[in-house]
């Protein structure tokens, strides 16, 4: 069962719900099972946010027009999806930096991992003063919106963004992401001959 949720940060009327709900239904959400808050993304208590908490069901999934009308802080977001992960419930979003997230399927959850990995990676105090206390440095790039901007090695992200986008297109190749009785040297091969189909491409 598909469970919805939408949410806009203001009720002075300045902000409709109704692009995230015509979505929701779009993606098959029963207009009866969409929950919506009038609320900022920083509140955790929030009333619709509460009663689909309760209401979900294991085997239930989710379904948000975009990650942030979960919420902005990265805390919170990372709890609930831990949350519903626990509790065999899925999450999927339709639109936006998370469009790919589906935790219902490998490649979602993934994504979802991916995407979480790189929110947190510009935070001072749980990620770059550690590495650098550890005499180590962030690859990814810092936020447009950072107050203090900060340098970062732009070829070893070239090569890093070069490598992740590989393997995104690998996993595309059902004989490779399903190793059915292949000998190691077999299985080697393949990911040659789709890594020459990748490049030619």
């Amino acid at each position: 069962m598909l469970i919805g949720y939408a949410r806009v940060s203001k009720s002075d009327g300045s902000q409709t719900l109704a692009p995230q709900r015509d979505a929701l239904l779009a993606a098959g959400v029963g207009a009866e099972r969409i929950y919506q808050d009038l609320a900022s993304g920083r509140h955790d208590a929030r009333p619709g946010l509460l009663a689909w908490l309760k209401a979900l069901q294991p085997g239930n999934t989710l379904v948000l027009w975009k990650l942030d009308r979960l919420g902005r802080d990265l805390k919170h977001l990372v709890t609930t999806a831990e949350d519903l992960r626990v509790r065999g419930v899925g999450l999927k979003v339709l639109t936006g930096a998370g469009a790919q997230i589906d935790t219902t399927t490998a490649n979602g959850r993934l994504a979802f991992g991916t995407l979480i990995a790189d929110k947190a990676f510009d935070a001072d105090k749980r990620v770059l003063e550690p590495l650098a206390a550890a005499g180590k440095a962030a690859v990814i790039p810092p936020k447009a919106n950072r107050v203090v901007q900060r340098d970062y090695d732009r070829d070893l992200y070239k090569a890093r963004h070069l490598i992740e986008n590989f393997f995104a297109k690998l996993k595309q190749f059902r004989a490779i992401a399903t190793r059915y009785d292949k000998t190691a040297r077999n299985f080697l091969a393949g990911i040659h001959l789709a890594a020459i189909a990748i490049w030619l491409n």
